[in-house]
C-alpha cells in the first residue's frame, strides 16, 4: 500500500504557545488513522496543516507524490475535509450545495450532476436532494457535509471530529460509511475523536497531547500496554469502594466505569492489591460483587497517557 499522508517534524506556533510539536506520521491507502486527545491537544491545528489551511512553522507535509509546500493547489486537490462546523447555505437545497461546492473546485456540469447522484445515494440522501439545508437534522447536515468532501473524488480525507452532536445511531450510521469508503474506494482516512468506541473502528491510532504525539499503534497494541494492571470492582456503595481503593498503596488510578470502577494497579502488584481489597472493603461495611483483573480498554489506556 503507498501512503497517502507523509508528514515529518511538523510544527506549529502561535506566538509562545506550541500547538503542533514535532510531529511525525503516515497513512496509507485503505487505512484509517485516529488521532485521539483532549481538547486543545492539537488536532484540528493538525488538520489545518495537513489541508494547507495554516502555514507550518517547520517540518514537511507530502500529500500522495504531492509537497504541500512546493505544490499545495494539487496536493488539495487529493484532499476531501470535514471541519467540525462545516459552513452549509441553509436556504439552498442539498443538491444546490453540492452543486456550489463542486463548481468551486471548477468540476463541469457534466461530472457534477450525476456524481452527485451517485453520492447522494452512497449517503442514504437520494430522496432529500431538494430539502433546504436548513430544514435537515444534525445526523443529516453530517451526511451532506460528507457529501460535499467526497464530490471530487479524494483519494484522502481528513475527518475533524466528524459525529460530535449527533446521535448514537447516527454515529453508527456515520461510521458504516466511511468503512464503505475505504473498502470500496481505498481512501485513506485521518479522523480526529472524542470517542473511544470510535478509535476502536480505527486500524491505528495516535494519541496527542500538547501538540505531541506520545504513542500510536493498532488499538489492540495500545490495550496491551495495560495488560494485568487493570481490575474491575462492583460493589457497594461505590462511594466507600472507591475511597478504600484510593488509599491503597498498589493502585496507581481509579476511574469510573458504567456501575463499577477500573483501578489501575502498579506493575506485578495486581494479586496482592485484590488481595487487600477483599479484606478491607468488607472490613469498612461495603460489599464486593466483582473483583478481578480485566482486558484494559481504550479508556484506560488514555487516562494513563494522560498523567504527568
Amino acid at each position: 500500500m503507498s501512503t497517502l499522508i507523509d508528514v515529518r517534524s511538523l510544527s506549529k506556533t502561535f506566538g509562545d504557545l506550541r500547538a503542533v510539536d514535532d510531529l511525525t506520521l503516515q497513512v496509507a491507502e485503505g487505512e484509517i488513522y485516529g488521532l485521539v486527545g483532549p481538547d486543545g491537544a492539537g488536532k484540528t491545528t493538525t488538520m489545518r496543516l495537513l489541508c494547507a489551511a495554516l502555514r507550518p512553522t517547520g517540518g514537511e507535509i507530502r500529500i500522495g507524490s504531492y509537497s504541500m509546500d512546493k505544490q499545495p493547489e494539487k496536493g488539495r486537490e487529493q484532499i476531501g475535509y470535514m471541519p467540525q462546523r462545516f459552513s452549509f447555505y441553509e436556504e439552498l437545497t442539498i443538491l444546490e450545495n453540492i452543486r456550489f461546492f463542486a463548481e468551486v473546485r471548477g468540476i463541469s456540469a457534466q461530472e457534477w450532476r450525476p456524481r452527485s447522484m451517485e453520492i447522494l445515494k452512497f449517503v442514504g440522501l437520494t430522496e432529500f436532494g431538494q430539502r433546504r439545508v436548513g430544514r435537515l437534522s444534525g445526523g443529516m447536515k453530517q451526511k451532506v457535509g460528507l457529501a460535499v468532501a467526497l464530490v471530487h473524488r479524494p483519494k484522502i480525507m481528513l475527518l475533524d471530529e466528524p459525529t460530535t452532536g449527533v446521535d448514537p445511531v447516527t454515529r453508527q450510521d456515520f461510521w458504516q460509511l466511511i468503512i464503505r469508503l475505504v473498502a470500496e474506494e481505498g481512501v485513506a482516512v485521518l479522523v480526529s475523536t472524542p470517542y473511544m468506541d470510535e478509535a476502536s473502528r480505527c486500524n491505528r491510532l495516535g494519541f496527542m497531547l500538547n501538540g505531541r504525539l506520545l504513542v500510536e499503534g493498532t488499538p489492540d497494541a495500545l490495550t496491551s500496554r495495560l495488560e494485568g494492571q487493570v481490575v474491575a470492582l462492583h460493589g457497594k456503595p461505590l462511594s466507600l469502594l472507591r475511597k478504600v481503593a484510593e488509599a491503597d498503596k498498589g493502585v496507581e488510578d481509579v476511574q469510573m466505569f458504567g456501575d463499577r470502577l477500573h483501578l489501575r494497579v502498579r506493575q506485578g502488584k495486581t494479586d496482592k492489591v485484590i488481595k487487600r481489597l477483599k479484606q478491607c472493603i468488607p472490613a469498612e461495611g461495603g460489599k464486593i460483587y466483582q473483583l478481578n483483573p480485566v482486558t484494559p480498554e481504550l479508556e484506560d489506556v488514555f487516562i494513563a497517557l494522560m498523567e504527568p
